[in-house]
Parts: structure tokens; sequence; C-alpha cells
């Protein structure tokens, strides 16, 4: 990779809006090439993660692309200008999917092939995968070894003694080997990145090494400052290899429109460039995309591609470990007695995308009992749908102390929280449980009320408790005035 992506589109489904191109409510398909292309063309992208985890998963998007937009792809060439970075499912957690993982995998040289004809020269249209839920260096150096020595190492292999190789047979297998990317989703493991990537870059010799961090699942496991801290952590902790090793280690940030999901929106990037100014690549979702003007949007992803990435802050990590301590537990006795009603709402929130959905990484220790929620996106639709923005949740936790502080390690946290507050309907009191509706304290911050979202969500909490038929209708019209879904 001659240089390192600034903007990663991603499939993320927070849109509310749809695209001009797509051909149903739910993409899938073609319309995921076509996207793609929109991204690499009009917006300015210079990154597209192509997810084959939890749903169906066109095997051949480099091939498509390439026949497809020839003059586009002739001119910004695919591996080189512009990427194609592959999320692959995870067998040791995925079981169902662990397969596809091989198919992907075979699908690699293919796409080398596909290229070095279109381009007539040697260029690798993909060359890393990112691997999600990951735990140990174990999860990636079965990745980074099966790929190595049982995909291109078989060519080297006769058919049998005497006879020729592989190779020799169909042509060679390239690349040789592949970048992985670990994706660390939880508390443990984004505290722990540091550690898993030190082990999993012994003996090997690599130019850089990308490091993907959640933003979602983490605030819907353990709250909104939690998240934050955990990733400015990590963040701290990736520095610190990276001067140890000499390697050159650049963070992706998962972040989605919504405050809860990361803020970053169209008009809202230069604050996330403050709050995160070592991180090399921003994922820019389907609600950044879609349910902002076209200009507006095209303006913002080349202000992330332009602006240089900084040292980042130094955070104080006991102090944040406490705080993080105390917001997660207040934050589950919360969410727990909320789960019956945000799987209620969840039922109404349209898909976006043909996936297979899963349950994410959300789970409480057995002390306190199990739930199901829905994933990330969902779980924040369901929640500001009812005029209950999830950033409130577990910030009853912090004393004046630990919100002055708060201040100085989340350096927007209060403009966050009053962006995700101005959704609160004081109406949604009446259908929380007793011990949800007795601890939260949204008077505590300063914030302006969106009345027009307001006067939907009263609409969406009436009918909720008389079953109305036009739920669906009413969760979408306010998730068209927030500009994001969830």
């Amino acid at each position: 990779m001659t240089r390192i992506p600034r903007v990663m589109s991603t499939q993320h489904p927070d849109n509310i809006r749809l695209p001009f191109f797509a051909e149903s409510s739910d993409m899938s398909g073609e319309d995921e090439i076509k996207e793609a292309y929109y991204a690499f063309s009009h917006l300015g992208c210079d990154e597209q993660m192509w997810d084959c985890e939890g749903k169906e998963v066109d095997a051949f998007v480099v091939r498509k692309l390439l026949t497809k937009y020839e003059h586009f792809f002739r001119e910004k060439r695919l591996g080189q200008d512009v990427f194609i970075t592959l999320r692959v499912p995870n067998p040791t957690v995925e079981k169902a999917e662990a397969k596809v993982l091989i198919e992907t995998l075979e699908e690699i040289p293919r796409s080398f092939d596909v290229a070095k004809l279109f381009y007539k020269e040697d260029i690798l249209p993909i060359f890393e995968v990112i691997l999600p839920m990951t735990t140990t260096s174990n999860c990636l150096n079965r990745i980074y070894y099966y790929y190595k020595d049982f995909i291109a190492g078989k060519q080297n292999l006769p058919f049998y003694p005497g006879d020729i190789t592989i190779a020799e047979w169909i042509g060679e297998f390239r690349p040789e080997s592949i970048q992985v990317i670990p994706l660390f989703e939880d508390r443990e493991h984004l505290l722990e990145c540091h550690q898993i990537l030190r082990e999993y870059l012994k003996n090997k010799e690599v130019p850089y090494q990308r490091v993907f961090l959640a933003r979602s699942d983490p605030a819907m496991n353990y709250g909104l400052v939690s998240a934050v801290l955990c990733n400015k952590i990590a963040l701290q902790r990736l520095r610190r290899l990276s001067r140890e090793l000499g390697v050159q280690i650049y963070p992706i940030l998962g972040v989605g429109s919504a405050p809860f999901r990361g803020n970053l929106k169209p008009g809202n990037e230069d604050r996330v460039l403050f709050e995160y100014p070592d991180v090399q690549t921003y994922t820019v979702q389907s609600a950044f995309k879609y349910d902002y003007p076209v200009d507006m949007t095209i303006k913002a992803v080349e202000r992330l591609k332009t602006s240089p990435r900084r040292r980042g802050w130094e955070v104080n990590e006991e102090w944040c470990l406490k705080v993080i301590d105390k917001v997660s537990a207040e934050y589950r006795k919360q969410v727990e007695p909320l789960a019956p009603l945000i799987n209620q709402v969840a039922r109404y929130i349209p898909k976006r995308r043909m996936r297979k959905l899963h349950i994410g990484l959300f789970g409480y220790s057995r002390s306190v009992g199990e739930v199901s929620l829905p994933r990330a996106i969902g779980f924040c639709a369901a929640c500001y749908s009812i005029g209950l923005p999830p950033e409130i949740l577990g910030l009853n936790a912090l004393d004046r102390n630990d919100l002055d502080y708060l201040k100085e390690a989340y350096i927007h946290f209060v403009e966050d929280i009053s962006d995700g507050l101005s959704y609160f309907n004081e109406e949604v009191l009446a259908i929380l449980p007793d011990m949800v509706k007795n601890s939260i304290r949204p008077d505590v911050f300063d914030f302006k009320v969106n009345h027009e979202h307001k006067k939907i969500t009263s609409r969406v909490i009436k009918a909720l408790k008389n079953d109305d038929p036009n739920l669906q209708s009413m969760i979408e019209e306010a998730a068209y005035l927030r500009r994001f879904l969830g």
C-alpha cells in the first residue's frame, strides 16, 4: 500500500433515506456494487469495506467494478488509489459462517488475476482483511497463515511426485500473504489490543499494521462514556506499542452518525478529528453518505481526507478505568430492565440491508442475568424513537468531580451529550421501568429540545400503548428529522 486511506465507506445500515441507485429498501447485491463505485467516484472516499460477515455477499466485487466502471478505474487504480478491504467472518465465534471465510480468502488471488488482465501489470486489488471480534493473536495468525500456507502456498506443490506444480497449471497466486486487521469490539480486548498485537507481530516483517477499534458496540455494551474512554486508552497504548516496536500502527475508528455511536456526520467532522487526532482512518457509514445533501457530504469527506493525522491526547488511564467501571455497572443496571421495551420497538425498525442479523456482543454477567438485544443500530433507533436517547444511560453514576475531569479526557463530551439529549422526551418516563425512570437525570445537563422530534416521539409512545399499525411510519418520520436511523 503506497498510502493508508483516511475515509472508509462502510455498509452499516444506519441510514433512513435510500440512495438514488437503490433498487429496493433493503440494499444488497448489485446495489452494493453501485454503492462502492459511488463512494469512490462521487463522494471521494478512498476505501470501501466489503462486508462478508452476516449477509449474502457478492464475491465478484473486483470483476464487477472493473468491468462496469472501466473509465473510472483506469484513472483511479484499485489497490493503489482506492481500496477494497474485506471484512471476513471470525470462525472462532461465528461457526455457522466459518466456511464463508475460506471462500472469501480464495477470492483474493482470483481478484488479482482480474486486475492483472485489466491493468496489464501486477496490481493487488485486495490485500487486507478485517477480522471482527478479535480476542487473541491466534485468531489473527490463523487467518494470516491459512492464506499464506494453504491458499497462496499451495501453488508450489506438485499434483503428485514428478508432476508440474499447481502454479504451472493454473497460474501464480498473488498476493503471497495478506495483512490481517484486528477489529476489537469489547472492553477487555480494546484494553488489551496492544498486547494481542505485540504477540501477533512477533517474527513478522510488516511495513505497517492497521488496527480497527469499534465505537458502536462498546457504547451499546458499556455506555457512551465508557466507549469513548476505552477508545482513548486503546489509542494511547497503541501509540506506545508503535514506538516500542518501531512499526507504524494506523488505527481505524468505527464511528457512526448518531451521537451515541460516534457523532461523525457532515458538518461535525472537525469535532471528531479533534477528539481522535491520531486516528488514521474514519468510517463513514450509510447515514453519513445518504441522509445529508450530497455537496455537504462531499465537503465533509474531503475535510477528513485532507486533514493531517496528529499526535493523540494523553489520558490518565487509572482514572479512566475507574469511570468506565462506574458507568458500565450503572448502564447495565438500567439497560437490563429496558430490554423488553427496546425489543418491542426494534421490531418496527426498517432493515435497510439484506443482513442475517445476529445478536451482538451485548451480554450480562451471570450474576445479573442475561438479555438479548438488537445490534447497535437497531438498539439506538429504538431508544431515540421513544425519546430516550441512550447517551443518558449510566451517566447518573458520575459525581461532579468525575464530570469535571471527564471534560478534559472526553473533549467534546458536553457537545455530544447535548446533541443526544436534544431528542429527549419526558413523556417516555411513563413507559419506563421504575428503576430506570428514577435513576436517569437529564436535568443535570444543558440541552435544547428538538420540538419537532418530540412531537413525533410522543405519537410513538402513544402508539406503543395502543399497538398502532402506523408505528413504523412514525419511527421513520422521526429518523428523517434526526438524519440517521440509529
